[in-house]
């Protein structure tokens, strides 16, 4: 017993604390979520601002230059995408229909298996439109965050005008000022090469998504190629999500054939970017595990909606770090960790034990 307070009563405590923090951050969401894009926006521009810097491009000018371009692509890529979005969505009854009607056509295929089950029981289980905007809703989710684009844009400019002065402000912060912390660098540096890989990786895989679907005759291909680009961000599943549209209009457009020819392109191109491209430039991985991954994204999604699913990693990337750095917690911090990651523990763990007997 400390202070009077038992050790259950302390963790009572600290659960409502947690309750009451949670309860909070979903409350002002509405708030933080734009702010959240605009760090991790702020922090995949970084690496581009550094590299005009090191050739003597004054900061101001190559910020000017990278919001430009991210300006100047985003609107081109915006207009494509809101019209193609807005079309399919016209179209959505008539995928419904013809869906529906496919299904009809499986009647003599139960009965050729002998299945106790009827198309009209398929029917109501299976909403077609709940398959069908799946991805349109996420992506529309997305859009509903952007339109807050002027407070986005001139947070993602005052950060990166200040970026190069939030290092230090971290170490003196923290009680550093002979900068000997290597955890903040390496956990920047972490981030940003998270975010930078990524993108180049999820634009190849919308770009191949993109173009499988336009050379297979599949309708409204741009807007399935930017589906796979953002949907690349969310860790297992949405490669599922982004597949999905294009693998049942290739069904109703194509018949069977054409579906699955979709959906070994798609599960070509995840296999080749996921596991043979982004584990190349990715290193060593993201030091999480593949079950605190998946859990991550149903937490954050919760949290903080579709923009929390796609930033799911590298928050729990922050919350991880921020575990590690303390002794209270970071018991958690090993926990979070993959198998491969337990190395380093166990080598830390090692060396401060001789460090102690010394």
């Amino acid at each position: 017993m400390t202070n009077g307070i038992t050790p259950l009563q302390r963790s009572i405590l600290v659960l409502s604390g947690l309750c009451i923090i949670l309860a909070s951050l979903k409350a002002a969401s509405a708030m933080l979520v734009p702010l959240l894009l605009s760090l991790f926006i702020a922090m995949a521009c970084n690496p581009l601002i550094n590299r005009l810097v090191k050739i003597k491009v004054p900061r101001t000018v190559s910020v000017f230059v990278v919001i430009t371009v991210v300006v100047l692509f985003g609107a081109a890529f915006g207009s494509l995408v809101s019209s193609s979005l807005a079309a399919f969505k016209l179209q959505m009854p008539t995928y419904q229909a013809q869906l529906a009607t496919q299904l009809t056509g499986l009647q003599p295929v139960i009965e050729k298996l002998g299945l106790d089950l009827s198309v009209s029981t398929l029917k109501d289980q299976i909403n077609p439109g709940v398959v069908m905007g799946l991805a349109s809703d996420l992506l529309s989710s997305v859009g509903s965050v952007l339109t807050n684009t002027f407070l986005i844009l001139f947070t993602v400019i005052f950060m990166l005008l200040e970026s190069d002065s939030v290092t230090p402000k971290l170490h003196i912060a923290l009680r550093d000022p002979m900068m000997k912390i290597n955890r903040i660098d390496t956990f920047l540096n972490a981030i940003n090469q998270y975010l930078s890989i990524k993108t180049l990786v999820s634009l190849g895989t919308g770009t191949l998504a993109g173009l499988v679907t336009h050379f297979m005759g599949i309708e409204h291909a741009i807007l399935w190629g930017v589906t796979a680009f953002l949907l690349n961000y969310i860790p297992n599943i949405g490669s599922i999500v982004a597949a999905a549209p294009p693998v049942l209009l290739g069904w109703l457009q194509g018949g069977v054939t054409d579906a699955g020819i979709i959906a070994g392109a798609y599960i070509a191109i995840n296999t080749f970017m996921g596991n043979v491209i982004e584990p190349r430039l990715m290193g060593k991985g993201l030091g999480l595990s593949t079950l605190v991954v998946f859990l991550s994204l149903v937490f954050w999604g919760w949290l903080f909606g579709t923009i929390g699913m796609l930033l799911s990693v590298p928050l729990t990337m922050m919350l991880k770090t921020a575990l590690d750095a303390q002794k209270e917690t970071h018991w958690i911090g090993i926990i979070l960790a993959s198998p491969d990651a337990l190395h380093q523990y166990q080598s830390d763990i090692a060396q401060t034990q001789d460090s102690n007997n010394e």
